[in-house]
């Protein structure tokens, strides 16, 4: 199972941020992807989920409105679309694979965010 998180850089607050995960090694439909960051000095936080078969999804509250998720089955690759993007939102962005969003196993490299004026 291989993760590719890309997509991150520099944002202005307010600005917004197109996450992807590429995913490779597995079949990709079968799994559920989600996103989680990790801000420094700070506890990971889980982001987003979005399940494999009927692509229901979840978000968390602290992100509901400003953080959507979907994925593309043919290109293999989960999206995290970021707006409004504000300073607390400042983290190394990490995409994780697994059965379903309670069993996210895998993990690929983050992708660093940086909100800042």
């Amino acid at each position: 199972v291989q993760l590719q998180a890309s997509g991150g850089g520099w944002v202005q607050p307010g600005g917004s941020l197109r996450l992807s995960c590429a995913a490779s090694g597995f079949t990709f439909d079968d799994y559920a992807i989600g996103w989680l960051r990790q801000a420094p000095g700070k506890e990971r936080e889980g982001l987003s989920c979005i399940k494999r078969g009927d692509g229901g999804t979840f978000v968390a509250d602290a992100v509901k409105g400003r953080f959507a998720i979907s994925r593309d089955n043919a290109k293999n690759t989960v999206y995290l679309q970021m707006a409004s993007l504000k300073v607390e939102d400042t983290a190394v962005y990490y995409c994780l694979a697994g059965p379903d969003c309670l069993s996210l196993d895998y993990w690929g490299q983050g992708t660093l965010v940086t909100v800042s004026s």
